[in-house]
């Protein structure tokens, strides 16, 4: 194997690895178990890990944990307390102490900046009335789990665009679009939270079972559940427009959670075939339950 194979393979393994820890932030991401599922030796992971993710793997785990828990801190009712456990912290003096360390404020001052206004749950079968100038049609969905090839993008959102253009490439290589083909973007971090150059996306097309990634390309399973979904309509780099209406009108008064998955968007046009202010877009935030 070639040096710039085996340097894509490493690739490979780790991205396998850091898509797993975002998915599942709640289970066992110790260095043991990653290394296992990476398929290397606890002494070469953390090393590979920390030269590929550029942080060690303990310094990665908690930042995502504490992120999320910023983002439990704006959208959810739940208590600082029960956000400090749910993010690995034994107690609620360690958790301020970490939050602080990282955010500059502690998790009571955070909520009351950062928090959207937590209204009264709505009624079963009552609309949400959002306030504000956008107003949206959400619906609720069970999303079956889907199959998707993907190239991972690390850095701004708006320039993800590349990476798109590599996996339709790598896709119309293969013969690979069809009726039931969906064009995918999934976005791991709220653009509030985490810095710029540690978002976390993939570019993404839906595939059949049989079809296995190479190169830069992975495939993996983006996860199903219920999900609240909403239609954007025009130019994409208004998205960030819909994204805090849900979360900040919508969700507060809806009776539900925010779930653990990343959210994700479906592409249902071509931007080289329509105008920007035609481009429509299905954005799907995950719920718990």
């Amino acid at each position: 194997m070639t040096r710039p194979d085996t340097d894509q393979t490493y690739r490979q393994r780790i991205l396998k690895v850091m898509l797993h820890i975002g998915s599942h932030l709640d289970g066992d991401l110790s260095l043991e178990a990653m290394a296992r599922l990476s398929c290397f030796s606890p002494y070469h992971f953390h090393r590979i890990f920390r030269e590929q993710a550029g942080e060690p793997l303990a310094r990665y785990v908690r930042r995502l944990r504490l992120e999320r828990a910023a983002g439990r801190l704006k959208q959810t009712r739940l208590g600082v307390l029960e956000i400090a456990l749910e993010a690995g912290f034994e107690a609620h003096e360690s958790f301020s102490r970490g939050f602080r360390d990282m955010f500059g404020v502690s998790p009571s001052d955070y909520r009351k900046g950062h928090g959207v206004a937590l209204g009264p749950t709505a009624e079963a079968g009552i609309e949400p009335r959002p306030t504000g100038a956008l107003i949206m049609q959400v619906s609720i969905e069970k999303v079956q789990a889907r199959r998707i090839a993907s190239v991972h993008h690390t850095g701004a959102y708006e320039q993800i665009g590349a990476k798109f253009e590599k996996i339709c490439a790598w896709a119309g290589q293969r013969n690979l679009f069809g009726p039931e083909t969906k064009v995918l973007g999934i976005y791991y971090d709220d653009p509030d939270v985490t810095p710029v150059e540690q978002r976390r996306s993939q570019a993404a097309v839906t595939v059949g079972e049989n079809v296995e990634g190479d190169g830069e390309v992975t495939v993996s399973e983006l996860a199903g559940g219920s999900y609240a979904v909403a239609r954007h309509k025009g130019c994409y780099s208004k998205l960030i427009d819909t994204y805090r209406w849900i979360y900040g009108q919508w969700l507060p008064t809806s009776g539900r959670e925010p779930g653990d998955q990343p959210c994700f968007e479906v592409y249902l046009n071509n931007p080289q075939e329509v105008k920007p202010e035609e481009l429509e877009t299905d954005v799907y935030v995950p719920l718990k339950g």
